[in-house]
């Protein structure tokens, strides 16, 4: 008995280790396919597909999607005819170099030319080519190129006091993108009519100077007054939006050439919770602003001390050739006095981002370099409000001076027209140019506040706010609401402002004490919506408040004045 009861036993053991092991293998085969599955999805996954999966900001900061293909064939032959380009090119570069250098040359040196110059033994790598879809008749391709040469560049220098040196440019490594447009397209060989290069992002120009036989330390600034020549040269002459424009076939190709096509107005107004750079007290910040980085092109603001949380407050305006692909530039520096100033952080915004005739309001945030994707560190923001006029548009205002008198782009919106002209000579006599002052009357309707933070050891506070024109100093302010964190107003202001263009509107929350008042919070807000607008209502947050929102509405009476300047 014990012998088949044993027996039975085993046969069920075994039977059940046959189907755990059958489950087993199934299990592990449908887990292998499962996984092939995966893998092969991952294979046909394409670029755009990752990026539907992950956003942006989980990926690390050295992975970078490209659509740039390499050229590994076309570095291989150029490393065989080097030798001949650089006998063929070197004297056709040197000729067209010379006259710009003269055109940058510093007002220290009386000649600046070249004695010798070769590219060298060391052929350029071109890293990879992108086809540009823009949309627009022609071909538009971009090469990638990097270059760490050793040319033979010695530069002929003359000083007025009759020093003559031969300077030598050295160790000089490059890296940029060339664009080449192919147009227009025709039915001829070799089917385009022109060909227009521009360097369209310059990543990196280094070199050293060395005066052959001495020290170039031993004449102050020649050095950097060298340096910022070459660069300068380079960024005015080749940088896009400027295009060299070579014709293949005849015809007229000036549509190809450079010329404004619009300007952009920028309100600086503001910048706050800066990075202090100084060791005693606070930065003392300026801003430097650009589309194109040329001396004559970059508009500086005016240095605030001791100031974190700067108002400026100040206008500038900007000539655009190509509103597809420029952009503008803020740096925010610190003032060292005879040290050179220290960046704080800086920021960029496509013009791509703006609607032509209609002003945008941002606030940018600062990173510390602009090639640098992603910077966590807070190192403050700025607040600008931006205006692009592209020439000719029609904005359907009337101006009242037309074909008499200059007027800003923004001026143009805000007082009609884009019809305005630059004052003319005429028959000796020079029209002056008119200046156009936003006159009225601002309402401003303090309605309440919501959620501001307490004050008052009771968790209570006894608000009131206080309304003022940065220009004229006028003043206002409403009446005290007792122990109330969302106290109701509804109290309106009227304030004759002068200058509606450039003035601002402060508004401060402060808690009533018997012997003190405490700041509770505020905000800063430029007329530039309502003059737009005519009047709105909007919910502003409190800044140097933990929490808080002030509701307001603002109401614009225009009575225009205009004063000969």
């Amino acid at each position: 008995m014990s012998f088949v009861a044993g027996l039975v036993i085993g046969l069920i053991f075994g039977l059940a280790l046959i189907v755990a092991f059958v489950r087993s293998e199934n299990a592990r085969s449908k887990q292998r396919s499962d996984l092939a599955t995966t893998v092969a999805a991952f294979a046909r996954m394409t670029v755009e597909d990752s990026r539907k999966i992950l956003s942006p900001e989980y990926y690390p900061s050295w992975v970078v999607f490209s659509q740039r293909q390499k050229l590994t064939w076309l570095n291989l032959q150029l490393e065989k005819i080097w030798p001949y380009v650089d006998e063929a090119a070197s004297e056709l570069i040197k000729a067209n170099l010379e006259p710009i250098l003269e055109q940058y040359r510093p007002m220290i040196l009386a000649s600046l030319t070249f004695s010798r110059f070769t590219l060298g033994t060391v052929a350029p790598q071109f890293t990879g080519v992108t086809i540009v879809e823009e949309g627009s008749e022609g071909i538009t391709i971009e090469l990638e190129m990097q270059w760490d040469g050793n040319p033979s560049i010695i530069l002929d220098i003359k000083t007025y006091v009759g020093v003559a040196l031969p300077v030598q440019v050295k160790n000089i490594g490059f890296t940029g993108i060339f664009r080449l447009i192919f147009r227009p397209q025709v039915d001829e060989f070799p089917c385009f009519g022109a060909v227009c290069f521009s360097l369209r992002k310059k990543k990196k120009l280094d070199f050293t100077l060395k005066v052959i036989g001495g020290d170039i330390s031993t004449i102050p600034g020649l050095s950097d007054a060298i340096e910022s020549t070459i660069k300068d040269a380079v960024e005015d002459s080749i940088t896009w939006p400027v295009r060299k424009v070579i014709q293949i076939l005849p015809g007229d190709y000036s549509d190809l050439e450079l010329k404004p096509v619009g300007t952009l107005e920028v309100k600086l107004v503001q910048a706050k919770e800066l990075t202090n750079k100084d060791i005693i007290g606070k930065s003392d910040p300026f801003a430097v602003l650009y589309v194109r980085p040329l001396r004559d092109r970059m508009k500086k603001s005016r240095t605030i001390n001791n100031q974190l949380n700067p108002v400026w407050n100040e206008h500038f305006e900007f000539v655009i050739e190509d509103a597809s692909t420029q952009h503008l530039t803020v740096k925010i520096y610190d003032e060292e006095g005879v040290q050179s100033a220290e960046i704080i952080g800086c920021a960029q915004i496509q013009l791509t981002e703006l609607q032509p005739g209609k002003v945008k309001d941002v606030w940018l945030k600062l990173v510390k370099d602009l090639d640098i994707q992603r910077d966590n560190k807070n190192r403050g923001k700025v607040h600008l409000e931006l205006l692009y006029c592209p020439y000719g548009m029609q904005n359907g205002f009337t101006n009242p001076f037309a074909q008499k008198f200059s007027l800003t782009s923004l001026e143009k919106v805000l007082k009609g027209g884009a019809e305005g002209k630059d004052a003319v000579e005429d028959g000796g006599k020079v029209n002056r140019r008119k200046e156009v002052y936003v006159r009225g009357v601002l309402s401003v309707t303090v309605v309440s506040a919501e959620d501001l933070p307490p004050a008052d050891l009771m968790g209570k506070a006894d608000p009131y706010v206080v309304l003022s024109l940065k220009k004229t100093q006028a003043r206002n302010k409403t009446r005290v609401v007792n122990e109330n964190l969302n106290p109701a107003w509804n109290q309106t202001f009227d304030f004759v402002v002068e200058d509606g263009l450039h003035d601002m509107l402060i508004l401060e929350v402060w808690d009533h004490d018997m012997f003190r008042k405490d700041y509770m919070g505020g905000c800063i807000l430029t007329l530039t919506r309502v003059l737009m607008e005519g009047e709105y209502s909007d919910a502003i947050p409190l800044d140097g408040a933990k929490s808080g929102t002030l509701n307001l509405h603002l109401k614009w009476t225009p009575q225009p004045i205009y004063r000969d300047s």
